[in-house]
């Protein structure tokens, strides 16, 4: 597999529409609790407890929901490891954000051996990710999204790459290059967020527009290796500079369909 995925001549090898009436545990499973004792905040100084009631599906679609019960934060995120992980391709999401400050969703890939060699050494692709903008460090416009690669502090020299408001870091204990863009209504329409990945680049749209060209140069580990999914909300963490408006009593992360094209 290598270049642009042609939608006209390349085959659906996953899909879904939500349309079942409850999660398709063929795909998904459910990633539980707030990550302790091995990853307490899940590695981000997440707030939220995720529980198998924060995510369900209506009117066809996915549904995952950020809640407040007294003191405590529950929210969804599900993963098709171990049940669907592929190698290249383009992969969609159509989804509305969630609409309070310090919610973060996001839609984001993670290298299928990281039980073996651990991350950031497996890969991670961000697809999407929201919520920064009440950050002090980034735009404070809420349409502010984000795509990111992140790999191992061995992995890459910088990358040169042509795309605008690239932010490259290199924290000794992985290296990532991330890119923004700002769109118009996250919260009241749908938008469609995707990934192309091929062997020699990876490329990042919203909305059909590539915004973030990652190219692999000589080096293709770990991105030359199968990925898995995942679809979360989470509430509060260092995206959001650990700071959630006040009153909030519910937020949804409403996503329309996922879809793997290769």
């Amino acid at each position: 597999f290598s270049g642009e995925t042609d939608l006209s001549t390349s085959k659906l090898v996953f899909s879904d529409e939500f349309n079942q009436g409850m999660l398709d545990l063929n795909s998904w499973s459910y990633d539980l609790g707030d990550g302790c004792p091995s990853l307490c905040g899940w590695g981000n100084n997440e707030w939220q407890v995720y529980a198998k009631s924060n995510v369900i599906t209506v009117n066809n679609q996915l549904v995952i929901s950020a809640t407040k019960h007294v003191d405590n934060y529950y929210s969804g995120r599900i993963t098709t490891k171990d049940k669907f992980e592929f190698t290249y391709g383009r992969v969609e999401m159509r989804a509305k954000l969630p609409n309070w400050e310090g919610m973060w969703p996001a839609f984001w890939m993670l290298g299928a051996n990281i039980d073996e060699i651990s991350w950031p050494n497996c890969g991670e692709l961000d697809i999407l990710e929201h919520g920064d903008y009440v950050k002090d460090s980034t735009s404070n416009n809420p349409g502010l999204i984000s795509s990111a690669v992140h790999y191992g502090p061995q992995d890459y020299s910088r990358q040169a790459t042509s795309v605008p408001n690239k932010i490259f870091f290199d924290t000794g204990q992985e290296r990532f290059v991330r890119a923004e863009k700002i769109i118009d209504n996250p919260f009241e329409e749908y938008h469609t967020y995707a990934i192309q990945w091929a062997p020699d680049k990876i490329q990042f749209f919203v909305d059909e527009e590539m915004y973030f060209e990652f190219p692999m140069q000589s080096q293709h580990s770990p991105f030359d290796k199968p990925f898995f999914l995942l679809l979360n909300l989470a509430v509060g963490g260092h995206w959001t500079d650990g700071y959630v408006a006040p009153g909030f009593t519910s937020a949804t992360y409403e996503i329309d369909y996922v879809r793997v094209y290769q």
